[in-house]
């Protein structure tokens, strides 16, 4: 049986929109030219397309082997680090690589390449627009 966090947080598309905006200035201060944004399909895939208008990339690479190091990663939530340690090695040169996030979880240690919008309050599950659907199955099969 699976087990759930019984405290979420549900996240709203103006907030989503808000979170977007603070991360793509956050990004900005670094400096960096992004050739592309990177993504993986589950979870990541709509904040990297409005991340990438933001922030004028044509490109999204999903579910690529090899990441380009001048290719932004994004992703929904930096949570447990299982994402980032799958993704760290498919990328040609990590240390100049940018692993951007929506949400941090908060009392994580993050990598010095995490650039995030916001921390969460605690471990709740955030809930997005874009995976309710998925949040309430998994809901209801752990019940």
């Amino acid at each position: 049986m699976i087990t759930m966090k019984t405290d979420s947080q549900n996240v709203t598309w103006t907030d989503i929109e808000r979170l977007t905006k603070l991360l793509s200035k956050k990004i900005s201060v670094l400096s960096k030219d992004f050739s592309s944004i990177s993504t993986i399909s589950r979870g990541g895939l709509v904040p990297a397309r409005l991340l990438a208008d933001h922030m004028g990339i044509d490109t999204i690479l999903v579910d690529k082997n090899k990441i380009p190091s001048d290719s932004l990663f994004v992703d929904d939530i930096y949570d447990s680090g299982d994402t980032f340690k799958k993704i760290i090695p498919k990328v040609t040169d990590p240390s100049n690589f940018v692993y951007a996030t929506l949400f941090a979880r908060q009392g994580k240690k993050y990598p010095k390449q995490l650039v995030y919008a916001q921390k969460t309050k605690g471990s709740e599950y955030i809930v997005y627009p874009w995976d309710k659907m998925e949040y309430r199955r998994l809901k209801d099969f752990a019940m």
